[in-house]
Parts: structure tokens; C-alpha cells; sequence
């Protein structure tokens, strides 16, 4: 796995998040040497979602009014139903999805989270995939929709579940290694 160390990286989130998919991704960009904070618009902890149920809070490191696209090198979007249709309806969270990509910076979203990237108006043209529910979404955003355990497209990182969460963080770390991806329209 690249090394990351010096790298900063914001994982956007708040509650309802799928469990797995928030602490893995910390935990895989913190063990390749990254900083990670975890980002929620208020509050000192989010809970997450897990299975049927509500799973464990995870602590808020920094308020999403306190941080910009400057300060970190990529932006991690968990998924789960809830979470990003939350967030979706969050001003500062899709000014700061468009700000990560303006400035041609790694951004991965799994699950559900692809639906902050139609939101943020970063969809169309690129190669997706996604839950399968959200799918037709993607597709009528204008996006290039695969099944695949990963989809990559110039630093944006999408995976569709749980199941696939080691090729999403591989690649992440990957893409994070790589830095910005000057290829990409903003």
C-alpha cells in the first residue's frame, strides 16, 4: 500500500451513516499514514447505521463550518440511506464537495454517497458506480453507470457496498498518493 503520511483527509459524514463504511475507510487512510478527521455539520459525534438498527457514535473532529477544501488533500463520503440524503439538502456539504473538486482533489463515495456528487452537479460525464438503488439516479445525472466493485475516474473514487470496501480503500489510498488530478474539469 503507498505511503500516505503527510496527507490530510476529511470524511465527511453525519448521522445515519453506514457503520463500515466511515470506520474502515479511517481506519485503512490512518494505518497508510494519513490524517483523518472526521467532518459533521454540528455535533461532537454522529451515529452511524448498522444493520437494522442505530450502530455506534463516532466522534466529530472538526464542524464543517470550521474547515475548507484547503485544508485537506481528499474528501471520503460514507454512505448509508440516511447520511447523504442529509447531507445532500446541506448547503456548506455540496459547496464543499464542489470546492474538492474544483480544485482537482480525491474525493471517494460509497454506497449511497454518489448522490452528493449528483447534488454537487460533479456526475455527468463521469465513470460511476453506486448502490444499485441509486443507480438509475447516477444514469439520469448523466453519468457513465458500472457494476463494479470500484470505478475510478480522475481521483473520484466510487464503490457500491460494504463487500467492497478493500478495492475502495486501496484505491483511495491510491488516488490520495497520486495528489491532484490536473486532467479533471472542474
Amino acid at each position: 500500500m503507498p505511503d500516505i503520511t503527510n496527507k490530510r483527509v476529511a470524511v465527511l459524514a453525519t448521522n445515519g451513516f453506514e457503520q463500515s463504511e466511515l470506520e474502515v475507510p479511517v481506519e485503512k487512510l490512518r494505518d497508510a499514514g494519513a490524517t483523518v478527521h472526521v467532518i459533521a455539520p454540528e455535533g461532537s459525534e454522529i451515529r452511524g447505521w448498522q444493520g437494522k438498527d442505530w450502530g455506534n457514535p463516532v466522534t466529530v473532529d472538526r464542524q464543517l463550518s470550521d474547515i475548507s477544501a484547503e485544508d485537506y488533500d481528499a474528501l471520503v463520503l460514507p454512505g448509508g440511506q440516511i447520511n447523504p440524503d442529509l447531507l445532500r439538502v446541506e448547503p456548506a456539504a455540496i459547496q464543499l464537495i464542489k470546492d474538492f473538486n474544483a480544485q482537482k482533489k480525491v474525493i471517494g463515495a460509497i454506497c449511497h454517497a454518489p448522490w452528493l456528487l449528483i447534488e454537487a452537479g460533479i456526475a455527468a460525464g463521469r465513470e460511476m458506480t453506486s448502490y444499485p438503488s441509486i443507480r438509475t439516479d447516477l444514469k439520469n445525472a448523466g453519468a457513465i453507470v458500472h457494476d463494479e466493485e470500484v470505478v475510478v475516474d480522475e481521483g473520484i473514487v466510487t464503490s457500491r457496498n460494504p463487500d467492497d470496501l478493500p478495492a475502495f480503500c486501496s484505491k483511495l489510498v491510491e488516488e490520495i498518493a497520486e495528489g491532484r488530478h490536473e486532467k479533471r474539469a472542474a
